[in-house]
């Protein structure tokens, strides 16, 4: 822990508590890990700690707030989100206001997600050095490589964090080099990794996943890296494990929590799309879509009375639609096109789709383009009229817009 923490918790108050907000999942064995950390890092502070979750577990967010409001007249918000995307600057805060209004007579302060720590860079690289150990090899002999792999975000600073971090994992140590990959949403993402670095012919290539828990996306991380193991023979593969419930989170939330108490909390407003306008994500500048977002997000929620029964939008969708939003897609109005598929899609009641951002899909000059899987349909010279037709004939009905297509995969 840091010195600044340890002198905190000698003057700590009786009547101050820590809510750690977890996203949830419908894996019990995943919610079962924010608690175990709660409990541990009640144990670090000294103060009262719960765990809450934005969805999918309980109690939520306001429940949880609820409870300790009873006993405690101030309440630190620490979540436990690896980045700042849309959970981080959107929903969270969104629930933590509200939660103002209803217990005003509670000082309420929101804390900022794990991010980029020292104590995560050495977690990361003991989790590097354990493959190394399990396929023999060594780093300080051997040429290894490593591939620093996270989930991806339609948020660009959460994912130049993930640059950030594989560099200061680089940084004095004996890697041949440090790449980041990611498993979705974004580029680069994995098999194009592997195969990037497979060209310099290291003795070995370790993987490690920059997740908190063993779900779905490490699952797919090591059938991915086996795919590679059994293509580059001459390059030993192997994944290591996810984060976990390792101590040294602790020391990354024990300093979250001094920030939001003295409400000292730092977020990369500088490089954030709701606050300053980056190429490729204008429409999302001044945050009023996000904010509107959260708030149906929120609402789907609201009335749930099975959490285990209840549909969510993280489950896999019929369809999933791309939409490049890269320099020239964008220049030729590809966030317009992007803004009016989701409204469309918002406003039909029979297609099931995710619509998300894509980086450059290769046919500059071609675009806007629009690439809805898994039919493997690319769509060129997409403008927002074409939007509608693209819904109600190809996601509504199955119908391909003939005249729109660009390529098949």
């Amino acid at each position: 822990m840091t010195a600044s923490t340890s002198t905190v918790r000698s003057t700590t108050l009786d009547d101050e508590a820590v809510l750690l907000v977890g996203h949830g999942s419908r894996r019990e064995r995943s919610n079962e890990g924010v608690r175990e950390l709660a409990a541990d890092l009640e144990t670090r502070l000294g103060v009262p700690v719960d765990a809450g979750f934005l969805e999918l577990a309980s109690p939520s967010i306001p429940e949880a707030i609820t409870g300790l409001a009873a006993a405690v007249s101030t309440i630190a918000v620490v979540q436990l989100s690896l980045f700042a995307a849309s959970h981080v600057k959107n929903d969270v805060p969104l629930a933590v206001n509200q939660a103002r209004t209803e217990h005003e007579d509670t000082t309420i302060h929101n804390g900022a997600h794990l991010g980029v720590h020292p104590a995560l860079v050495d977690l990361l690289d003991d989790r590097a050095a354990a493959v190394e150990r399990n396929i023999g090899v060594d780093r300080g002999t051997d040429d290894v490589a490593c591939v620093l792999c996270a989930r991806g975000s339609s948020d660009p600073d959460a994912n130049s964090d993930a640059h950030k971090l594989a560099r200061l994992l680089y940084e004095g140590r004996a890697f041949s080099r440090v790449e980041t990959s990611f498993i979705g949403i974004t580029d680069p993402l994995l098999p194009e990794t592997l195969h990037t670095v497979a060209k310099g012919r290291p003795d070995a290539v370790v993987v490690v996943p920059y997740m908190l828990g063993d779900g779905v996306l490490t699952e797919r991380v090591r059938s991915q890296v086996a795919d590679f193991d059994d293509e580059y023979p001459y390059v030993a593969a192997a994944v290591g494990d996810p984060l976990g419930t390792d101590s040294r989170l602790l020391d990354v939330l024990a300093d979250r929590w001094q920030e939001a108490r003295t409400d000292s909390v730092r977020m990369s407003c500088d490089t954030c799309k709701y606050k300053v306008e980056l190429d490729g994500y204008e429409e999302d500048l001044g945050g009023g879509r996000a904010m509107l977002r959260a708030l149906t997000h929120q609402g789907s929620h609201a009335d749930r009375e099975d959490v285990a029964e209840e549909p969510h939008a993280h489950d896999a969708p019929g369809n999933h639609v791309a939409v490049c939003t890269n320099q020239t897609c964008a220049a030729e109005g590809a966030p317009a096109v992007l803004e009016r598929l989701r409204q469309e899609a918002r406003d039909s009641n029979a297609c099931d789709v995710r619509i998300t951002r894509s980086s450059c899909l290769g046919n500059c000059g071609d675009g806007p383009m629009v690439a809805v899987y898994p039919d493997g349909v690319w769509y060129g010279g997409v403008g927002t009229a074409d939007a509608e037709r693209i819904v109600s004939s190809h996601l509504d009905r199955g119908r391909i817009v003939s005249g729109l297509v660009s390529e098949t995969l």
